[in-house]
């Protein structure tokens, strides 16, 4: 998952300005992490590059959306044609594309630390707003934008201010905008099973693979098993294995081992790691079990591979 450090690095990339430039003023570990951003100035920085750089992601986002534009989930479409207020969570990964150069509005992202319920009275785990299986996208009028942009711009003004408090009275501003998000209808998604089908073997291609490579004994991987990737995409395992299998000829456990042991091949022959970090990093949590599934997979031990 792209990281807040990845997402700072992503938005000055190629320009002469320092990420840690864009941090908020005072902000500290123990606060957890906030920022709010107006989006046209973020593309105009972009320099053209289309997509926003911030669907994969580790933190929570609240999005002001002015322009024509679409997010695709594993099983929907939202389509977006003038306004609206968008709502991201960690749990769920998705694609925000812009459908023209028009393209306004503001957003704040911030970490779980920030809000914790102790500190805000909201626990983000138990909000309809980021529930897995809702429609994260609400469709606005102008009336609405202009109350949002107020909330939004409130929240600007704070975060560069002196004011002692200012983060306690931000957690106010975002509560505000959560509620004012739940209040909403959502925009109807729109239904295609073949793109739906292409989009669920799509996200779970680009959850396997952006896990890799494995760059540290230390690094393990998140997902291992079916189960897994269809709770990562919101989908039924079932309904996975059965797209995949009719999209790629394969199951998604065989997919799944396929990458393991092309990854398992390149840190036997290319790392001086033993075979007890390997087996770690890729998720087993016994040597024996890595070994079973390494021969069954190649025919040979993974000692044996390595020699």
């Amino acid at each position: 998952m792209k990281s807040l450090d990845s997402f700072y690095k992503d938005i000055t990339e190629g320009s002469t300005v320092e990420p840690t430039s864009l941090l908020p003023n005072d902000i500290k570990k123990e606060i957890g992490h906030f920022n709010v951003f107006d989006i046209k100035e973020l593309l105009e920085r972009l320099q053209g590059k289309g997509t926003m750089p911030y669907d994969r992601r580790a933190y929570y986002k609240i999005s002001l959306i002015k322009g024509k534009n679409r997010a695709e989930y594993a099983d929907k479409i939202i389509e977006i044609d003038q306004y609206a207020l968008l709502f991201a969570t960690p749990k769920i990964p998705y694609n925000y594309v812009p459908q023209d150069t028009n393209q306004s509005g503001q957003f704040c992202v911030f970490t779980n630390e920030f809000l914790t319920k102790s500190k805000s009275g909201i626990d983000l785990d138990e909000l309809p707003i980021f529930a897995s299986d809702g429609y994260p996208v609400f469709q606005i009028t102008e009336d609405e934008v202009f109350e949002l942009d107020l909330i939004f711009n409130k929240i600007k003004k704070e975060i560069n201010s002196d004011y002692v408090y200012k983060y306690d009275l931000i957690r106010n501003y975002v509560a505000e905008l959560i509620h004012f998000g739940q209040k909403l209808q959502p925009i109807t998604a729109l239904y295609s099973k073949h793109n739906s089908a292409a989009r669920v073997s799509s996200l779970f291609a680009e959850l396997l693979e952006r896990q890799f490579p494995i760059e540290s004994p230390h690094q393990r991987l998140e997902l291992r098993t079916a189960k897994d990737f269809a709770d990562r995409l919101s989908v039924h395992v079932n309904h996975l294995n059965k797209v995949l299998k009719e999209n790629t000829g394969k199951t998604t456990t065989e997919l799944i081992s396929t990458r393991l042991t092309n990854e398992a091949k390149i840190l036997l022959k290319q790392t001086d790691w033993n075979i007890s970090e390997i087996a770690y990093s890729l998720g087993f949590e016994e040597l024996a079990h890595f070994s079973n599934f390494f021969k069954k997979q190649t025919s040979f031990t993974p000692l044996a591979f390595r020699l």
